[in-house]
């Protein structure tokens, strides 16, 4: 589904480059099919279980797996051709973390570098899903403003019934 699915509709028209940077992988059953697609992926993920699984699965690879919080990493500016993040927005905690995340996805970008991913429209099956766990559905009709009010610019965000998709550009220096 991933393979067939998520990913082709997810990054339509979204131009990963060399250094991708994965927020957010869990297990990762989307890094299992982008570091095929990509030279190299680093990924950020919070959890420490799930951090030291998806490096020792990867190791050899050309993955790099961080465990860090993704809302302000140690990683360095404008390191990052792209930057993805799939259906994880809901995991973070408050929309100002959400945000705070965005805010530090465009830091880590390149001038031109491409933020894209989805996340879950909110649903009475997906609030049963999360019953235990942490749920801040993001408004796909309000996300676009959120990824230009940290800067980013083109962002576009388009639904499926189910899930919602984004992208945006951080914009390029003029000199």
């Amino acid at each position: 589904m991933v393979e067939q699915n998520v990913l082709p509709w997810s990054l339509e028209g979204v131009d990963l480059g060399n250094e991708v940077l994965e927020i957010g992988p869990g297990f990762g059953a989307v890094t299992d099919q982008l570091m095929h697609r990509v030279p190299r992926l680093t990924c950020v993920e919070i959890h420490g279980g799930m951090a030291e699984n998806l490096r020792r699965r990867t190791a050899g690879q050309n993955v790099t797996v961080l465990c860090e919080d993704a809302t302000r990493t140690s990683l360095a500016s404008d390191s990052f051709d792209s930057a993805v993040c799939f259906t994880m927005l809901h995991h973070v905690p408050s929309p100002a973390l959400q945000d705070r995340l965005v805010g530090e996805a465009f830091r880590l970008l390149r001038p031109g570098g491409f933020f894209a991913g989805t996340d879950s429209l909110q649903s009475r099956a997906m609030r049963w899903l999360h019953i235990f766990d942490t749920l801040v559905p993001v408004d796909p009709a309000t996300f676009a403003g959120r990824l230009a009010a940290a800067g980013f610019e083109d962002a576009r965000v388009d639904t499926d019934g189910h899930a919602f998709r984004f992208r945006a550009r951080k914009p390029l220096i003029r000199q």
